[in-house]
């Protein structure tokens, strides 16, 4: 089943897995053009997950990609390295942090 960019990140915090995120405060902000445009941030902290829509001032890791990228990437359908490293994904701040993504979050597939 194939979900909204708005559906995604509602669930994204619920998909955090708690043991990889033990000990960790940090915040991801993903940043999405195209069909579905928007900013949303999840704040980790207590090995939870907080949804803050909208995105926050200075997020630790940023992910600027379009929607279609993004939803592949979470949906487990595309390699985040592979996005970055061929531009469909651009990654600033904290870059360690940015590896650990795919180890901190359930994808669908």
């Amino acid at each position: 089943m194939t979900l909204t960019v708005g559906e995604l990140f509602d669930e994204l915090p619920g998909r955090l897995r708690t043991e990889a995120a033990a000990g960790l405060e940090r915040t991801l902000q993903w940043r999405l053009t195209d069909l579905d445009p928007g900013v949303w941030a999840v704040e980790i902290k207590g090995g939870r997950g907080r949804l803050i829509p909208g995105g926050v001032p200075a997020p630790d890791t940023t992910f600027s990609t379009t929607s279609e990228i993004w939803l592949a990437i979470a949906e487990g359908r595309m390699d985040a390295m592979h996005a970055f490293m061929t531009g469909r994904m651009k990654v600033e701040g904290d870059m360690t942090l940015a590896l650990r993504v795919p180890e901190l979050f359930d994808t669908e597939a």
